[in-house]
């Protein structure tokens, strides 16, 4: 159960295309986050799966059963939504009940559910307020517990966490992460913060413009994005990149001017670059050591962030912005002149349309 597949789903609103041909396969018990930038479509693909929307073009099958006409309410799915939703007049455990009351389900079974949801979001002690006698955290905990008690074929969230202050994120975030263990339910996470999406995803869905950009683990993504947009967008602080034109090429190695007229030799591996070539080199702020002596890209201090555990510096190589982010505390000050060395740092580079080239780094 909770086994989902789309097959090439568009749609379109009037004349305006959204989604331009979906391919995926969410295997059952599995949690899957859409991301990306606003209005890339995560919340509207979301909406399909769910019934709210209908698809312009393709199929959407639930545990092999074509859903594209069937109404949200047969298809066994619980959505939990950015606004909390709560009938504020009732009470945590009339909110918890009224679905399953409306669907004439014995008593004795939904008292069982209510306490088994209750104990699992540790709630118990909240079941006979209501929801304006709670707080932004204790009301979500609810709201994905009117889900729970339905005991859906998968559940699918909406930016459940976008409402809540930084630090309460944080600890939701986790909570939904154990739930997820306990219950092995298939879940659909959409999000706009990159963060969540690391810490809670199976596997991470990037979109952009209607289209998927990459499927894979967090790590996947990290470490080998397929193309630069993926490469900014995963990460935090998102990735530098240095625009540069390749001077010299082989088969295993291209060296190319960048910015500034820093000359760096990339090594690529199972394809040469053409002199002449347009790339873009991308680095992760944590993956910059400052350098000693004469060694490295020369940059300015422009700004420096002291958080104790880490410092993030923000330096200017010849006109373009370059974050460093350093572990431990560093007396660093702005408008000193440094040394950025990448010489231990994965690279990534990217070809004139963003695509992700092969090297040996």
């Amino acid at each position: 159960m909770g086994h989902i597949k789309l097959t090439n789903i568009t749609k379109s609103f009037g004349a305006i295309d959204v989604i331009h041909g979906i391919n995926l396969e969410i295997a059952d018990g599995e949690l899957i986050v859409f991301v990306g930038p606003s209005g890339c479509g995560k919340s509207t693909l979301l909406r399909m799966i769910a019934g709210l929307e209908k698809p312009t073009g393709g199929e959407l099958l639930i545990d092999g059963t074509l859903v594209n006409n069937m109404p949200a309410s047969d298809r066994g799915l619980a959505m939990v939504f950015q606004s909390y939703a709560l009938y504020p007049h009732m009470s945590v455990r009339q909110n918890l009940a009224f679905g399953l009351e409306n669907s004439k389900m014995p008593k004795g079974e939904i008292d069982t559910r209510i306490t088994e949801a209750a104990r699992m979001l540790e709630i118990e002690h909240y079941l006979d307020r209501r929801p304006g006698q709670l707080s932004g955290g204790q009301r979500q905990r609810v709201a994905i517990g009117r889900a729970i008690v339905r005991r859906p074929v998968a559940f699918l969230l909406d930016e459940p966490l976008s409402n809540l202050d930084a630090e309460l994120r944080g600890s939701t975030r986790a909570e939904l992460a154990a739930l997820h263990a306990r219950l092995s339910a298939t879940m659909i996470y959409v999000t706009h913060d990159q963060i969540e999406a690391m810490t809670l995803a199976d596997r991470i869905v990037v979109l952009r413009a209607g289209r998927i950009e990459q499927v894979g683990t967090p790590m996947e993504l990290y470490n080998t994005p397929a193309n630069r947009f993926v490469a900014g967008f995963i990460g935090s602080p998102h990735m530098n990149f240095l625009e540069g034109t390749v001077e010299a090429s082989s088969s295993a190695k291209a060296i190319a001017t960048f910015t500034g007229g820093n000359r760096l030799e990339l090594p690529v591996a199972g394809e040469s670059i053409g002199n002449g070539a347009r790339i873009t080199l991308g680095v992760r702020p944590q993956h910059i050591s400052i350098g000693s002596g004469t060694e490295g890209i020369p940059a300015r201090i422009t700004l420096v962030e002291a958080l104790g555990s880490e410092t993030i510096v923000h330096t200017d190589v010849s006109g373009q912005k370059i974050l460093v982010v350093a572990p431990g505390q560093h007396n660093l000050i702005p408008g000193t002149d440094i040394r950025l060395s990448l010489s231990e740092a994965p690279l990534h580079l990217f070809n004139e349309k963003g695509l992700r080239l092969e090297h040996a780094v």
